[in-house]
């Protein structure tokens, strides 16, 4: 295992302070390092030290990781129609679709977009640095899902309980 030196700084930014506002109200804090940053509600296996080589490579103020949502139900493919009968498929992953998954990379010039509190990072900001050409994007393949609701809540905890009474440990 390897020891490494962190040092974590809670910041009170404001109860009505959106996620923009929040990055930019921290960034005197920054030393001009690039930082990575969640917006807390997902759960990935995402390889930081891949998305930080990416990050790296590609050379943009912004990476996102990308990943490809799964449908909440059942999807009847009407392209297969043979006899009347159709094709089906239970909650499937959209293979044509890539969203944002609130995993970051970002430099801190990239914060010089946030005009204020009142903004949010996924509205003007990132549609800027888009529109700049400096949101870069890493594809990520692996486990993703939100928890934005109590059934996402409780998706994730029956995941957990059934690996820690398997005994099984992830390892990132």
């Amino acid at each position: 295992e390897k020891n490494e030196a962190w040092r974590v700084q809670v910041v009170d930014t404001g109860l009505h302070t959106a996620t923009g506002g929040r990055l930019k109200r921290i960034r005197p804090l920054l030393n001009d390092e690039t930082f990575c940053m969640t917006y807390g509600d997902g759960v990935a296996d995402v390889d930081i030290h891949a998305l930080l080589e990416f990050h790296r490579t590609h050379r943009k103020l912004v990476t996102v990781t990308a990943v490809q949502p799964t449908l909440p139900f059942g999807v009847i493919n009407f392209h297969t129609l043979a006899g009347g009968t159709v094709g089906f498929e239970e909650k499937p992953r959209l293979h044509a679709v890539w969203v944002n998954s609130g995993f970051f990379v970002i430099e801190p010039r990239a914060l010089d977009v946030i005009s204020g509190d009142d903004e949010a990072w996924e509205n003007g900001p990132l549609e800027h640095l888009a529109h700049d050409g400096q949101l870069a994007a890493f594809r990520h393949e692996g486990f993703w899902h939100c928890m934005d609701t109590p059934k996402d809540r409780q998706v994730l905890e029956d995941l957990w309980k059934t690996y820690r009474d398997r005994g099984l440990v992830i390892i990132g």
